[in-house]
């Protein structure tokens, strides 16, 4: 299947300093992602920038219901909006033009502007590329899948710290809403 990149973008999640530190070889998952970005900017699609942090009005706003985020409230582990470990991986970072989103859930689309941005851009397909596979990429995904875009993972530019989690997601799960494709293949699928 072929697709056309101007309807395209690639969406390079989570890829923050804090998150990455979690991930082992997490320098050869960026330079996958580099490589990615890249090949979509080369042909001439968009990329996106998702990435998560609060201020501390939205952290002390975090209720108790809400269970990964209250316990990374009570751990102190919550990215701050404008600290270090929030910030996206100096070496893949945002260019003028790219979209650029903060969010303060773990999907891509509850919590921010994406929607219209996408919508602004006449984008109908989606590539994922994001840590953590069973965060930041499953909710995506699902949300997208539910908004009627055409979907495609990057499986190993997708990490999560349960390795068996991310092999189940990619190889059992996804495939049911997304075409699960490599690094490698990214230059494959545009038209021209």
């Amino acid at each position: 299947m072929k697709i056309d990149p101007r309807r395209t973008a690639l969406l390079v999640m989570d890829y923050q300093r804090g998150i990455l530190g979690m991930i082992e070889s997490s320098d050869a998952l960026v330079e996958r992602a580099r490589q990615a970005i890249e090949t979509v900017r080369e042909r001439g699609g968009h990329i996106g920038y998702v990435r998560v942090a609060l201020t501390p009005d939205e952290l002390a706003a975090v209720p108790e219901t809400n269970k990964s985020f209250a316990a990374a409230k009570a751990s102190g582990r919550a990215p701050a909006h404008d600290g270090p470990e929030a910030a996206i991986d100096e070496r893949i970072a945002p260019r003028e033009g790219d979209i650029v989103v903060r969010k303060r859930r773990v999907g891509a689309f509850s919590t921010t502007d994406l929607p219209e941005q996408l919508r602004g851009r006449d984008i109908d397909t989606l590539i994922l590329a994001g840590v953590s596979t069973s965060g930041v990429v499953l909710s995506t995904l699902r949300d997208a899948a539910d908004r009627d875009y055409r979907i495609f993972v990057i499986a190993d530019a997708c990490a999560d710290p349960n390795a068996t989690v991310h092999e189940v997601l990619t190889q059992d799960v996804f495939p049911r809403q997304a075409d699960v494709i490599s690094t490698a293949e990214v230059a494959s699928l545009f038209t021209g």
